[in-house]
């Protein structure tokens, strides 16, 4: 059956967000506005910029990200003319492409509007951020007048040569369809096919309007624009058979067969049936680091983080030990298995991809959709609480950090143990690049808290603009980010735009005076940064207007008395909170996770 973009009923798992689903996993929703088929009686709506407006409206993208430039202009007015599309103006294109992943992460799709090639080069990394992480995102780019293509002419905004595809050539590699519209014939297919390709592959698109062309009405334009019908990819019933019988033969001859979850679990739709097999197989349950947020935490059998050598206490120690491993959308990179150093034998692993199953050093099957292997497998396994029943036999409970004498000063981990008292179903966690990785991976989320982080990508400034994408997709959470100074430096501005949508977040600024992650792997003076006055910045981008309140802590005292007041008299208010920690105070689990980075980046070349 068709997934139709643009029905009411048309759902898609896209967040990091247990609240989602009627039990468990998490499927969160591309919320989409029924828009009525019907012709347009003003003839002068009947524009390819109104065009594009509908569309993004009708997908759920409601809210675009933009910066204003000389070449989208006319277009950002029909956005504006579009009733139900919100148009935010961020500080800097990088921020806008941040943010639209952010919003992409809890809506399904997001979008952002820049200008030709000084405005697309700046949101490039952004865009590439999220083809890594799978996020369908629209990026358009308002570009030259169709009047100047072919032509010998010098255009501003440009390296200096008559050649304007340079943008194109950058983006093709970032993207999943490129779109230069350069005439009003075919626009009407080429803006409907990069959206629908970025639904279909859930990755980012590239589109390119000539700036003089969103105003002109066209026959085309003439209708509201149809509802998407998605053709859904299909699984291989004979390849499917195969797949789950050479499985469950594999598993069920197993002693202590383990699960683990990962990140291509979004992006495969295929949460609630890895729950669902979780459930039906008993066995221990695990996730890797950047699926955290995808599988309840309270499911039973769940055992925490498997992360290699800084793993939940007690989790790698069954997973590597178990006799047969099925991972379900794994990314194997040099940070999730902690430099190469992971346990793992091949011919032990069960490897589950979107569309692919590879069973140890055996047999591999193609087009098999993961979300129909997981539950057609979850049919035929025999019931094997082995795994678990080890996990809780050697499990002993968390210690809790040393207590704080009178004013002395704040730890990280004390810091920690506060956040998690905030934690519930209307919050969500926004973990910046660098230790918050591994300080936030500890918490342990609750029924429908949000949990976001961009750990294949790790582009550090991330989350200043993915948290105002993610809190304005929403509104009905207030997301709590832990962002280091280091990484607050390179996007700070962005702040002044949350202040502008009166969003209430509450921003834990943890000043070490440098970047902690990078000391770690490799130590030197460029990781000192310059230590900024960060509430005085924050209060001078707030200049009085909108809801803002600052403070800095550097004891237990007073960041209880901080979170009280952000969660209580200052509820209503960005809450902006600088703490201020030691610089060599770091999570365990950095120091060992950067020795082994460390080692992995520093083996010599191999012998010629």
């Amino acid at each position: 059956m068709d997934t139709k973009i643009g029905a009411v009923d048309s759902f898609q798992p896209t967040s990091n967000d247990m609240g989602c689903l009627p039990q468990n996993g998490v499927v969160s929703t591309i919320q989409i506005s029924s828009v009525p088929s019907t012709a347009i009686v003003n003839s002068a709506e009947a524009t390819l910029g109104r065009h594009i407006a509908r569309r993004l409206v009708q997908i759920g993208a409601t809210d675009v990200f933009s910066v204003p430039g000389d070449f989208n202009l006319t277009l950002l007015d029909h956005l504006i003319a579009e009733p139900g599309l919100n148009l935010i103006g961020c500080c800097n294109e990088l921020n806008a492409g941040y943010a639209a992943d952010g919003y992409a992460r809890r809506r399904g799709v997001g979008a952002c509007v820049v200008t030709f090639t000084v405005g697309g080069l700046s949101v490039l990394n952004a865009i590439a951020g999220a083809y890594s992480e799978n996020l369908p995102l629209i990026c358009i780019v308002g570009g030259p007048n169709t009047n100047d293509y072919g032509t010998n002419r010098i255009l501003h905004h440009t390296i200096g040569l008559p050649d304007f595809s340079q943008e194109l050539r950058c983006f093709q590699t970032v993207t999943c369809y490129q779109a230069v519209v350069t005439n009003l014939e075919d626009a009407h297919e080429q803006i409907d096919t990069a959206i629908s390709t970025s639904l279909k592959e859930s990755k980012p698109v590239y589109i390119s309007i000539s700036c003089n062309l969103p105003a002109i009405p066209h026959p085309t334009f003439s209708h509201e624009p149809v509802p998407f019908s998605l053709s859904p990819k299909l699984t291989n019933q004979m390849g499917l058979e195969a797949a789950v019988e050479a499985t469950a033969e594999f598993l069920n001859k197993a002693v202590k067969p383990v699960m683990v979850g990962g990140p291509k679990l979004r992006v495969a739709k295929a949460c609630e049936a890895f729950v669902e097999l979780a459930d039906a197989s008993g066995y221990a349950l695990a996730v890797m680091p950047s699926a955290k947020g995808l599988v309840p935490e309270q499911h039973p059998h769940f055992i925490g983080t498997y992360w290699g050598a800084v793993s939940t206490a007690f989790c790698a120690e069954i997973v590597e030990s178990a006799d047969a491993y099925l991972f379900a959308g794994p990314i194997f990179n040099d940070y999730s298995s902690v430099g190469y150093s992971l346990l793992l034998k091949k011919e032990k692993a069960i490897i589950v991809q979107p569309d692919r199953v590879v069973i140890a050093n055996g047999p591999a099957f193609g087009c098999i959709l993961m979300k129909d292997f997981l539950k057609a497998l979850a049919k035929r396994l025999k019931r094997n609480i082995t795994a678990y029943e080890n996990y809780h036999r050697i499990y002993v409970p968390e210690g809790h950090p040393l207590k704080c004498e009178p004013k002395e000063a704040l730890r990280v981990n004390i810091l920690f143990e506060h956040i998690q008292k905030m934690l519930s179903g209307d919050t969500a966690v926004i973990a910046e690049t660098g230790d918050s990785w591994f300080n936030c991976q500890k918490l342990k989320l609750p029924e429908g808290c949000g949990y976001e982080f961009q750990m294949q990508y790790g582009s550090i400034g991330w989350s200043v603009g993915a948290t105002l994408g993610y809190a304005q997709a929403a509104p009905d959470k207030r997301v709590i980010a832990c962002i280091g100074d280091g990484s607050f430096q390179v996007t700070a501005q962005d702040v002044s735009t949350m202040l502008r949508c009166e969003q209430k977040t509450i921003i834990f600024l943890i000043n070490n005076g440098g970047y902690t992650i990078e000391v770690e792997i490799h130590d030197g003076p460029y990781n000192v940064i310059k230590n900024w006055n960060y509430t005085g910045l924050v209060d001078a981008i707030h200049n009085g207007e909108g809801k803002c309140w600052t403070t800095k802590v550097r004891c237990e005292e007073e960041l209880i008395e901080a979170i009280e007041t952000a969660t209580g008299a200052k509820k209503d208010c960005l809450c902006f909170i600088e703490v201020i920690v030691h610089k060599d105070d770091t999570s365990k689990e950095l120091l060992e996770w950067g020795s082994r980075v460390s080692a992995a980046n520093s083996r010599p070349p191999n012998p010629q």
